[in-house]
C-alpha cells in the first residue's frame, strides 16, 4: 500500500537514524490515538496513512488507541465510526486495539507515586483561579496557596477524590513543577479533574479522569511505542510529556511533530464541524459537503484516492494550506481509471426524431470503459423516436463555434446517429420545450456514411427507457478559501453549496445501481449512488467531482 511515508521526509530520516543507532532495538511501533468525541476528517486520514504507512514500510506495528479520557464528550457511536472508517481506508491494527481507559488504574498509581515524591498536589483553586495564577507569556505565575500541602494530606484528598466525596470542579490534582517557568505547560499543569459522569467503557467505576496531557505520554510508554507522531500543536506539550516520564522513571517514546492538514474552503476543527451539525447547517456528520471521512465516502471518494492525496501532500514541519483542488484531482485520477461510463441527462430537453419509426426501438452496444483500451466490456443502450438531451446542448441563436444543436445544425448522438435540428417548439412564455430533428439512417453507430465531418458529439437517453433520478450537485461549503476571513466561518457558508435536480434522466442500465456504485456520467462528472437516501426505483446520485481539473491546469501554468 502506497502512503506518503514512502517518500523521503524528516520523520523517515529520524527513524532511519534510530534504526542505525539501534535506539529501540530495531523496532518501529507507531500508533493512531483519536479522541472518540467526533467523526474523523480528512486531516485524520493523513495521520492514519502516515502512522500505518511508516510502520508498514519498516516492517513494524501500529496500534489503534482511543484516548478516552473525557466522558462528557465521548460516545460509543464515535468509537464504532472511527473503527469502521480506518478499516475502510484499508488499514489493520490486528489485535492491537487499546483504550486509555485500559490504563486508568496504572495512571492512578503513577499519580500516587508523584504525590509521594513531592511532584504533585491536590489544589482547591477554581478553574478560573488556576488560569489567573498561571500568569502569561510575559508575566510569571504564582504558587497556589495549597501547593505546600504535605504528601500525606495530598494522598488522603486524592483518595477521597477517587472515592467520589467531592463535587465536580471542587478539586484537581496538579503536577508540582515551576510556576515561573517560561514553558507555560510547566506551570503546575492539571493532571486529574473530578467528573461524576458515566464513561462509555468503564461506566461509573471512576469519578476522576486523567487529563489528556497526563494520559497521552504514559499510554504511549505502556504500549512500547517507539515513535509517537503528533501534529504540530503538540510540540509545546512535548517537554511536559518527557518531564512526566522522567519523574516516573519509565520507558520514553520519541515524539515527532508534523504539520496538520489545512485545506482551502474547509474547516477542520471538531468543535466547528460539530457546530455545523448541531445547528443544522449540514444534514449530519456524513453530509457529502463535510470533510469527514464519512462525508467524503458518501460523496463517492475512494480509499485509494485518499491515500493518493496523502502521498501528494507529503509530510512537512511548517504549517501550510493545501488547495482543495488537489484533493479533487486525486479522486478524479482514481475514478477516471476505474469508473464505468454511462449517459445521464441532468436537465432534460426532449427531442422527437420525426423521421424515425414511432414504435421502433434499436439497441446500440457501447463501451463501458472507453478510457481503458484493454477492457472490452460493453453495455447496451436503447434508442427510440423520443430522446432526451441536455438543455445546454441546444442554442437557438448559436455562435459559429457552438458545436452542438442549433436550428439547421447536425450533431452526432454518441454511439447512435447523426441528427439535424429542423424545428423548435416553445411554450407560451417563449421557453424551448422540445426540438424536432431528423436522423440519417445511414449513420448508424454514429459513423459517417459518406465521410462528412460532424464537430459535435452529445450524449442522450431514450425517453421511453429512461430512469428518473435525483441528482445532488455539491459545491464548496464556504464562499472563501479561508472560511474564517471576515465575519467567521458561519458567515461565510455558501448558500449554493448544494443543488438538487429532481428529474434527471439516466440510461436504463443505471436502474440496477447499488448504494456506493460509482460512474462517470459522460461529459458531466463522476457520480456515486447515495448510501443513505437512494432506494430501489428512486435512485439518488451524488456528484463526487466534476470533470474540470482546475488543479492540474494550475500546475501546468507554473
Amino acid at each position: 500500500m502506497t502512503t506518503d511515508s514512502t517518500t523521503s521526509n524528516f520523520i523517515r530520516s529520524i527513524i532511519d537514524e534510530d534504526l542505525k543507532n539501534n535506539t529501540y532495538g530495531g523496532r518501529v511501533h507507531t500508533r493512531f490515538p483519536p479522541e472518540p468525541n467526533g467523526y474523523l476528517h480528512i486531516g485524520h486520514a493523513k495521520s492514519i496513512c502516515l502512522n500505518f504507512g511508516l510502520a508498514e514500510d519498516y516492517g513494524g506495528k501500529t496500534n489503534l488507541r482511543f484516548d478516552d479520557t473525557n466522558p462528557v464528550k465521548e460516545e460509543q457511536e464515535y468509537i464504532d465510526a472511527i473503527i469502521e472508517d480506518i478499516r475502510w481506508l484499508g488499514f489493520d491494527w490486528e489485535d492491537r486495539l487499546f483504550y486509555a481507559s485500559d490504563y486508568f488504574e496504572q495512571l492512578y498509581e503513577w499519580a500516587v507515586k508523584l504525590i509521594k515524591d513531592g511532584k504533585a498536589y491536590v489544589d482547591d483553586l477554581s478553574a478560573e483561579e488556576i488560569r489567573e495564577y498561571r500568569g502569561t507569556l510575559t508575566r510569571p505565575g504564582k504558587n497556589s496557596p495549597y501547593r505546600d500541602r504535605s504528601a500525606a494530606e495530598n494522598l488522603d484528598l486524592f483518595a477521597r477524590m477517587k472515592a467520589g466525596e467531592f463535587p465536580d470542579g471542587s478539586r484537581v490534582l496538579r503536577a508540582k513543577i515551576d510556576m515561573s517557568s517560561p514553558i507555560i505547560n510547566f506551570r503546575d499543569p492539571v493532571l486529574y479533574r473530578i467528573l461524576h459522569e458515566t464513561h462509555p467503557r468503564t461506566g461509573n467505576e471512576w469519578c476522576i479522569y486523567p487529563m489528556y496531557d497526563w494520559a497521552h505520554g504514559q499510554s504511549d510508554s505502556i504500549e512500547g511505542i517507539t515513535h509517537s507522531i503528533c501534529t504540530l500543536e503538540f510540540e509545546n506539550h512535548r517537554p511536559l510529556y518527557e518531564w512526566l516520564l522522567e519523574q516516573l522513571g519509565v520507558y520514553k517514546p520519541k515524539q515527532i511533530e508534523f504539520a496538520r492538514l489545512n485545506l482551502t474552503y474547509t474547516v477542520m476543527s471538531k468543535r466547528k464541524l460539530l457546530k455545523l451539525v448541531k445547528e443544522g447547517y449540514v444534514s449530519g456528520w456524513d453530509d457529502p459537503r463535510m470533510p469527514t471521512i464519512r462525508g467524503l465516502r458518501r460523496r463517492g471518494y475512494t480509499p485509494a484516492a485518499m491515500r493518493k492525496f496523502a502521498d501528494m501532500i507529503g509530510v512537512a514541519k511548517a504549517n501550510s494550506v493545501v488547495d482543495l483542488e488537489m484533493l479533487e484531482y486525486a479522486i478524479r485520477e482514481d475514478l477516471n481509471a476505474s469508473a464505468p461510463r454511462a449517459m445521464g441527462v441532468l436537465r432534460p430537453l426532449k427531442i422527437t426524431v420525426s423521421n424515425y419509426p414511432e414504435e421502433m426501438v434499436e439497441e446500440f452496444e457501447v463501451p463501458t470503459h472507453p478510457q481503458d483500451k484493454s477492457n472490452t466490456e460493453t453495455r447496451v443502450v436503447p434508442f427510440s423516436r423520443e430522446i432526451y438531451v441536455e438543455q445546454s446542448d441546444f442554442m437557438e441563436d448559436a455562435p459559429r463555434k457552438f458545436f452542438r444543436l442549433s436550428p439547421g445544425r447536425e450533431v452526432r448522438l454518441l454511439g447512435a446517429y447523426y441528427v439535424t435540428c429542423t424545428d423548435v417548439v416553445k411554450d407560451e412564455d417563449d421557453n424551448v420545450t422540445e426540438l424536432i430533428c431528423t436522423y440519417d439512417p445511414e449513420s448508424r453507430g454514429g459513423q459517417s456514411p459518406d465521410g462528412r465531418k460532424v464537430r459535435g458529439t452529445i450524449h442522450w437517453v431514450s425517453a421511453r427507457h429512461a430512469v428518473q433520478a435525483e441528482i445532488r450537485l455539491y459545491n464548496h461549503l464556504f464562499t472563501k478559501k479561508n472560511p474564517e476571513e471576515g465575519g467567521g466561518f458561519i458567515q461565510n457558508l455558501n448558500p449554493n453549496s448544494l443543488e438538487i435536480i429532481e428529474n434527471a434522466m439516466l440510461e436504463p442500465s443505471l436502474a440496477e445501481a447499488k448504494p456506493g456504485d460509482q460512474f462517470q456520467f459522460m461529459r458531466q462528472g463522476y457520480f456515486a449512488v447515495d448510501s443513505v437516501d437512494s432506494k430501489p426505483g428512486k435512485p439518488v446520485f451524488n456528484r463526487t467531482v466534476s470533470l474540470r481539473d482546475s488543479w492540474k491546469k494550475q500546475q501546468g501554468k507554473k
